[in-house]
C-alpha cells in the first residue's frame, strides 16, 4: 500500500539520518506519549501497537524522526491524519505548508510488529518554526490488556480473507475500540495487545510454553530480558483485561498438554494470578475489568470470566467487574471485528466504564 496523502502541499517525504546529539533532547522532551517506550541514546524504542507521540509547535512544517522497517504508522495535525507510513525505515518524515500558527503533532503506531524494536527520534521543527513543549499529560489513564481484538487486527479490512500483508496494512490500532474509548473519555492509554496469545494457551495451541503472560512485562517484545520500568506518572484508574479467545476457539491438538477440564484450571488459576499482578502494580483503587465476547464453539470463555470476577467480588475486591460484549459483524480480517464493530465496542465500554463510580 503507498502512503495515504491529504495533497502534495501538505506533506512530503523525505530521507535524513536521526538527530543531530544536541538536538536530541529538545526532540524528545518536546513529544509526549504514555506507551511502553525505553530510552536509547537519542532515541526511544518500543513494541506495543498504538504506541502515539505527541507534540505543539508553532510554524508551517514539522519533521518526526523514525526508524521503523516493520510497522505503519499515522501521522495526526491537529487532530486530522494527513498521511500513512508504510514500513517508513529510517526517516525524517516531514509536514509543511502549514498555516504559520501554532498546531498540534501526533504520530501513532498502527500495525503489530512483535518481532521487531521500533525507534522514535523526536519531533523536529522546520525552518522558521519552533516546539513549544510536551503537551500537558492527561488526567485519565487506561491500559488495555488482550490479543488481536484489542489490537484492532485487519479491523480496515474489506474482506474476511486477507494475506498476512493485507493484515498489516488494514491493521489500526488507532481505531480499535480502546483507542476510540480513551479518546472519547480524554484519556491517556496504552494498548498492551498481542493477536494470537491466550492465558495460557496461543491459538491452535502454537508457541507452546508462551503465552500473553511471557511478554507483559516487556516495553521490547522481541527482547527476552527485557522488563519495562513502568514510570510514577504511569497509574491507570482502569485496565480493561481480555484475554481467553485463543485459549478456547480452536480444539485440542493431539499432544498439546490440556484437556478440556485442565485447560479450563489452568486458565482460571492464571487469571486469577494475572489480576493479583496487576493489583499489586496498581494498588487497590484501580478497577480492573475483565472482559469476555462472543464465542461460537464453546461460552466457556464468558463463564470462566464470570466466575472469577464472582471469586474476586465474593473475597472483597469490589473493583474487579465483568463486561461481556456481543452483536459483531466480525467483517474484519479472519473474521475479526471490523471498523464498525470496533465503534460499537467502545459504545459498549463507554457506556460501562460510566457505570462505574470513577474518581478520573
Amino acid at each position: 500500500m503507498r502512503s495515504l496523502r491529504v495533497t502534495a502541499a501538505v506533506a512530503a517525504l523525505l530521507i535524513a539520518p536521526l538527530l543531530p546529539q544536541a538536538a536530541e533532547a529538545t526532540a524528545l522532551t518536546s513529544a509526549h506519549t504514555a506507551g511502553r517506550v525505553e530510552r536509547a541514546g537519542g532515541v526511544l524504542q518500543y513494541s506495543w501497537p498504538g504506541v502515539y507521540f505527541e507534540a505543539r509547535f508553532r510554524g508551517t512544517a514539522v519533521g518526526a524522526v523514525l526508524n521503523d522497517a516493520a510497522a505503519d504508522y499515522d501521522i495526526q495535525i491537529d487532530g486530522t491524519t494527513v498521511d500513512t507510513l508504510v514500513t517508513p525505515g529510517q526517516t525524517t518524515y516531514w509536514v509543511k505548508g502549514l498555516t504559520n500558527r501554532a498546531h498540534t503533532v501526533r504520530l501513532v503506531k498502527r500495525s503489530e510488529s512483535p518481532w521487531a524494536t521500533s525507534e522514535f527520534g523526536g519531533f523536529v521543527a522546520g525552518r522558521g518554526a519552533v516546539l513549544l513543549g510536551s503537551p500537558v499529560a492527561r488526567r485519565h489513564q487506561i491500559e488495555f490488556i488482550g490479543d488481536s481484538y484489542t489490537a484492532g487486527y485487519g479491523d480496515m479490512s474489506d474482506t474476511r480473507d486477507c494475506t498476512s500483508d493485507q493484515v498489516n496494512r488494514t491493521t489500526n490500532a488507532d481505531l480499535s475500540f480502546g483507542a476510540l474509548t480513551a479518546r472519547r473519555l480524554n484519556a491517556d492509554y496504552q494498548i498492551n495487545a498481542f493477536s494470537g496469545r491466550g492465558m495460557v494457551r496461543n491459538y491452535n495451541g502454537g508457541e507452546p510454553g508462551t503465552s500473553y503472560r511471557t511478554y507483559y512485562d516487556r516495553a521490547l517484545l522481541a527482547v527476552p530480558d527485557d522488563v519495562w520500568r513502568r514510570p510514577p506518572n504511569w497509574h491507570p484508574q482502569v485496565v480493561v483485561v481480555g484475554l481467553g479467545f485463543n485459549d478456547f476457539s480452536t480444539a485440542i491438538n493431539p499432544g498439546e498438554p490440556w484437556t478440556p477440564e485442565t485447560l479450563a484450571t489452568a486458565y482460571h488459576d492464571a487469571y486469577q494470578a494475572f489480576l493479583d499482578k496487576i493489583r499489586a502494580q496498581y494498588g487497590p483503587r484501580t478497577y480492573i475489568v475483565v472482559s469476555a465476547t462472543y464465542m461460537y464453539n464453546t461460552t466457556v470463555f464468558s463463564e470462566l470470566a464470570q466466575q472469577i470476577v464472582q471469586q474476586r467480588n465474593t473475597a472483597g475486591d469490589s473493583r474487579v467487574r465483568y463486561w461481556y460484549y456481543d452483536g459483531l459483524d466480525y467483517l474484519g480480517c479472519h473474521y475479526h471485528p471490523s471498523l464498525h464493530d470496533h465503534q460499537l465496542i467502545a459504545d459498549k465500554l463507554t457506556a460501562f466504564l460510566g457505570t462505574l463510580p470513577l474518581r478520573w
